[in-house]
């Protein structure tokens, strides 16, 4: 590194709980600068927010449209070279397409946006500028997810036959949107959340984990969504059939209603060979399943993990890494990838092993698809992106 890459928040301010995470993550590695925010609609929460982080007065901005236009109008050697949107669903899409528009690169929130089709308009702006859009899908940045991953695509488990991935929560068992949690709210508000709460909240985490892994596509799905709080006014639990695209099946578990649970995904992926079991509650262990031998058991920070794996571990074996590391290795790729191209030189595979835009897109089209499925009477649906 040359320089310290140099970041601009978009929401995030004092009491919003993503917004440290993601301040936590992106100073991790010493490789990010906060150099300016935007951190809130309220003018008096957007300042004391900007004194706490002591970030200048001048660029401690009331709006995300004056952040954008006045970042722009610095000096290179002075302008962030990117925005992170930290908001709620709903306000992903405008200041993303603006940054992109100013020649900033993006780091964003998932689901990425509120339709399908602003996902690929974010897209096409991506392609026109060539600047780069990091999605926050924080559980592929698990040293051991990355393991799972590296040994699937090198053949360890012979052809992917079955994929089974479950998201259950707990916290929306109750109708707490009327209780005053704000992050209720918010999240089970279609205006603000978009077509779906649960699949969009977490299902998109559980499907792009499903896909990261093993290298596979959905092409097919099979939906039943679920209103289970009454009162609610969005789906809070679903349950998906999947098929993908070398004929392997699944399934896709997700609910907010699980009483008792906190983020207890998990992942087991099946082959020819052999399986594949991961843990989010235990994180540094990844279960190796065989046909004809017993199972073994991979452990974070040992010598005999892959390239990819070694490159996300931070501490030696036994030190255990959890969530704000995870979301860290994608901060620090997706800087080390911004700073290579800043160099006119080409990132490696590993600077570039970060969720995109791409990753956004199917994201969007699971949500429309798994709600278009659930309210239908045929029984499977293509996966349309």
């Amino acid at each position: 590194m040359r320089q310290k890459i140099r970041m601009g928040m978009i929401g995030g301010g004092k009491d919003a709980f993503i917004g440290a995470v993601h301040r936590i993550a992106a100073n991790m590695d010493g490789l990010i600068e906060l150099c300016c925010g935007a951190l809130s609609i309220h003018p008096e929460t957007a300042i004391e927010s900007g004194k706490m982080l002591f970030l200048p007065e001048n660029r401690t901005y009331l709006s995300y449209e004056e952040m954008i236009k006045k970042e722009s109008a610095l000096p290179e050697n002075e302008r962030i070279h990117f925005v992170t949107i930290v908001t709620p669903n709903f306000a992903h899409f405008a200041p993303a397409m603006m940054a992109l528009e100013h020649g900033f690169n993006v780091v964003i929130e998932k689901p990425m946006t509120l339709t399908l089709e602003e996902a690929k308009q974010l897209q096409q702006k991506v392609e026109e500028t060539g600047l780069t859009l990091c999605l926050t899908h924080t559980y592929s940045g698990y040293p051991m997810v990355k393991q799972a991953k590296e040994m699937v695509k090198e053949g360890a488990l012979g052809k992917i036959r079955k994929i089974i991935v479950e998201y259950p929560q707990g916290w929306l068992s109750t109708l707490s949107e009327r209780e005053g949690n704000a992050q209720a709210a918010w999240r089970t508000d279609p205006k603000k959340s978009g077509k779906s709460g649960c699949i969009g909240d977490i299902g998109t985490h559980a499907a792009h984990l499903a896909e990261y892994i093993s290298g596979l596509k959905i092409t097919q799905i099979c939906a039943d969504l679920n209103i289970v709080v009454e009162g609610r006014t969005i789906d809070d639990d679903g349950n998906i059939l999947l098929k993908f695209d070398n004929g392997a099946n699944g399934v896709l578990i997700a609910s907010q209603i699980a009483a008792g649970e906190e983020n207890a995904l998990n992942i087991r992926i099946y082959g020819e060979k052999g399986g594949l079991e991961w843990f989010q509650h235990e994180p540094n262990t990844l279960l190796v399943k065989w046909l004809n031998k017993p199972t073994e058991i991979y452990r974070a920070g040992s010598g005999y993990l892959g390239d990819f794996a070694k490159h996300n571990t931070r501490t030696p074996g036994g030190h255990p890494e959890g969530l704000l590391e995870a979301f860290a290795n994608i901060y620090r790729n997706f800087a080390l990838t911004l700073n290579a191209k800043l160099n006119n030189e080409q990132p490696t595979p590993q600077m570039l092993d970060f969720p995109n835009v791409y990753d956004g897109v199917r994201g969007m089209a699971l949500i429309e698809n798994a709600v278009a499925s659930s309210e239908s009477t045929q029984k499977w649906h293509d996966f349309i992106v």
